[in-house]
């Protein structure tokens, strides 16, 4: 599949909804923990494999602010899996900048720090930026938008006609990269969960039923090559894109 793939339309932005790893460690009789531990290896190759493409923006869905909701003992689990597993050898390796947008300030001191800690040193790496949505929400993200540019407004600083599409996109937590091309999501679930509502707008979306521990390079491709048969629009209707193609 990889071989089948056009090098010059590898999306320069993948989003993904890594779903599945409680569910791939229940059917195997272990504890929830161990498919999120799975999970991370699937993290590594991954990463590793959109460097090589070419991809430069990979975007992962990693803890959402609805999953402080869940039992304790998981969410504790998950930080300390948060700590252990931002290794320098996945960033250094690949060239990879490592960034992260959330309510970081919600995370425990020692996991903010290591977080810290990583996009310091990483900071220069430029072959593809991997950003992880921790203690994330795109309602979340849009209500603090709001908030910052309405505290602008009061302060004299913007004018209520100057807001428009691009002053919104600018304060958002994600405002350093562009919008995803391709949005992934694994373990069979057909919704985008509170997960860049905005920035989604036009992407091109992509369900397997694979969960995310068994998630491998080929079905990354396959992804690839479903997002490449696609015909993007964005409002204009077919013939438009193909004389436009034409007339590159």
């Amino acid at each position: 599949m990889a071989e089948e793939l056009d090098m010059k339309r590898i999306p320069e932005h993948i989003a993904i909804i890594m779903d599945g790893n409680g569910r791939w460690a229940t059917e195997r009789n272990k504890p929830r923990s161990y498919g999120h531990q799975a999970g991370v290896d699937t993290v590594r190759r991954i990463t590793s494999e959109c460097t090589r493409l070419g991809v430069k923006f990979l975007t992962l869905y990693t803890f959402s602010t609805e999953n402080w909701n869940r039992p304790s003992d998981e969410v504790a689990a998950l930080m300390g899996l948060v700590l252990t597993s931002l290794e320098d050898e996945i960033f250094m390796k690949n060239n990879v900048r490592f960034q992260v947008v959330g309510d970081i300030k919600r995370l425990p001191e020692a996991v903010q720090q290591k977080l810290q800690e990583t996009m310091e040193h990483t900071a220069k790496n430029y072959a593809m930026t991997m950003v992880i949505a921790l203690s994330y929400s795109a309602r979340w993200e849009m209500t603090e938008a709001t908030k910052s540019i309405a505290k602008k407004v009061a302060e004299g600083v913007l004018s209520i006609d100057e807001i428009d599409e691009s002053t919104i996109s600018k304060h958002l937590c994600t405002n350093f990269m562009p919008d995803p091309e391709l949005l992934i999501r694994t373990g069979g679930e057909l919704r985008i969960s509170n997960y860049l509502l905005w920035q989604l707008a036009y992407s091109e979306l992509y369900f397997c039923n694979t969960y995310w521990p068994d998630f491998m390079e080929a079905d990354l491709h396959k992804a690839i090559a479903d997002y490449q048969s696609r015909q993007r629009r964005f409002g204009k209707t077919e013939k438009q894109v193909e004389l436009e193609q034409e007339n590159k």
